[in-house]
């Protein structure tokens, strides 16, 4: 691997860090791009080589998978939950919890608490894959 593509791995890595840092509030592509270097365009391109998938994406995915932790370890509702994990509003949080999920919000909370095993053993295990989406419809 060259020089320059390590280079450009680090910076996406530090906007990517950024970006599991900052889930729950406003992000946007200038400010991403700023933190790697780069400009929007080329961020999104090479975001998406990188990782497989868009910066958006990689940001609502992470978002859903804390509001699945949330969903099944309390009662708050559903609202307040899509607020906490920095979604505007609960269409939108619905529609792409059912995306990446399978299932909307609702659903996958009816299914009761989190089982008592080591946190980065259920965060594995309920991390919703990015290859599988286009297969669910």
């Amino acid at each position: 691997m060259s020089r320059a593509v390590e280079e450009s791995n680090r910076r996406l890595l530090r906007a990517r860090d950024e970006m599991d840092r900052r889930y729950a509030e406003p992000l946007d592509i200038a400010t991403l791009a700023r933190v790697a270097l780069v400009s929007e365009a080329h961020f999104i391109r090479t975001f998406r080589a990188t990782f497989g998938e868009t910066p958006n994406r990689y940001l609502q995915r992470r978002r859903v998978e804390r509001a699945m932790v949330l969903l099944r370890s309390g009662d708050r509702s559903v609202t307040d939950i899509c607020m906490d994990v920095g979604f505007s509003g609960l269409g939108t949080f619905s529609r792409v919890f059912r995306e990446i999920v399978g299932e909307p919000p609702s659903v996958y909370r009816s299914r009761g608490p989190l089982p008592p095993v080591p946190s980065c053993f259920a965060m594995a295990w309920l991390r919703p894959s990015s290859f599988g989406e286009a297969s669910r419809g």
